[in-house]
């Protein structure tokens, strides 16, 4: 885990009220205290004094905003405020969303339909990555911190290192990216895609904007390039790189089976309630979305909708809470809300 201290590029010093405000507020949050509010007009430089807060604390740092509007401003100035550190945005990645729904009079099922905005999902991805990877890190984020996401742990545990000069199994890499919810796609690959060619894997993380291609000798990796997706140009060489999820949702390893058991066994308890209040129709659209969700999430390990499963997959009892984005600030090596919920 990167160990980059914060660092605050401004050219200016704080004044009249900043000092004092900056030093209450540094003082509340290393002594513990959980609650503190700062109070200022518009235009008295809040956000400056925060960022001060911030770079004197040195941890990592969630910011939430009320809208994706004003999220995105305060994003574009911690950017410019901490250049050199790991600024995120994460924020609801739907352009369009429409529940599923029942017109009992009509008897008309609407099935659930959304547009997913590519970028707003990468950067969200991107978050998660420099939450595990780096300490130094600030998420600006809006409450979708509180919506639920797959597993800290499972996520972590399914990361694929890369280091030159290391053996490289490549036939266990390959199907670690296939866990990972990477698609193998030669012909034209994209963001979340991987292709091969010969001894040469390109891979096209799902939050970031460069590819990784790894070149093979034998079972030793020799190089480790990023390259520009669209140009092909080699941005750098590096030692050594890892390699995320391409999505939040992953299967945990071992778990399947205990998961698909315990889905099943929800979805029979769920049918014979259904049946004995006389909805036919409903529990045969049940029985069908739910046995085709299964298949998928057999062979691939994934399905449209997976998160309505992650109770089980997680093993959490039933009314116990999702993991969110605070679960990931919690597993941050040698964070200090591991020990504390402040």
């Amino acid at each position: 885990m990167s160990e980059t201290p914060f660092i605050l590029h401004s050219s200016y010093e704080p004044l009249g009220d900043q000092p004092r405000a900056i030093d209450e507020l540094t003082d509340g949050i290393l002594s513990g205290r959980k609650q503190q509010v700062l109070l200022g007009a518009t235009g008295t430089g809040k956000t400056f004094t925060i960022a001060n807060v911030i770079n004197r604390v040195n941890r990592p740092t969630l910011i939430v905003s009320h809208n994706k509007t004003l999220a995105a401003q305060l994003y574009e100035e911690m950017k410019e405020l901490f250049p050199k550190n790991a600024v995120s945005y994460f924020v609801s990645y739907f352009d369009y969303y429409q529940p599923e729904a029942y017109i009992p009079a009509r008897d008309i099922y609407i099935e659930k339909d959304s547009a997913r905005n590519a970028d707003l999902d990468r950067l969200r991805l991107a978050a998660t990555c420099q939450l595990l990877s780096r300490r130094d890190a600030i998420v600006v984020s809006s409450v979708s911190c509180l919506y639920g996401l797959g597993s800290p742990s499972a996520y972590r545990n399914r990361v694929l290192e890369v280091a030159r000069g290391a053996t490289l199994d490549r036939r266990a890499f390959l199907l670690g990216l296939n866990a990972m919810q990477y698609t193998r796609n030669e012909v034209a690959p994209e963001r979340g895609n991987f292709r091969v060619r010969g001894d040469c894997i390109e891979v096209y993380p799902a939050y970031e904007k460069y590819a990784i291609r790894v070149d093979l000798f034998g079972d030793t990796v020799e190089t480790i390039e990023l390259f520009d997706p669209l140009t092909g140009e080699v941005l750098a060489q590096e030692t050594k790189t890892y390699i995320f999820p391409a999505v939040h949702h992953v299967m945990p390893e071992g778990q399947k089976a205990a998961a698909l058991k315990a889905i099943r066994e929800e979805l029979d308890a769920r049918v014979l309630q259904l049946r004995s209040e006389g909805k036919l129709l409903e529990t045969q659209r049940l029985i069908s979305r739910t046995k085709h969700d299964l298949e998928l999430i057999e062979e691939t390990g994934f399905c449209g909708g997976i998160e309505n499963y992650s109770r089980h997959f997680d093993g959490r009892s039933e009314g116990e809470r999702a993991w969110t984005l605070l679960d990931y600030f919690r597993a941050c090596p040698n964070s200090p809300a591991k020990d504390s919920e402040n």
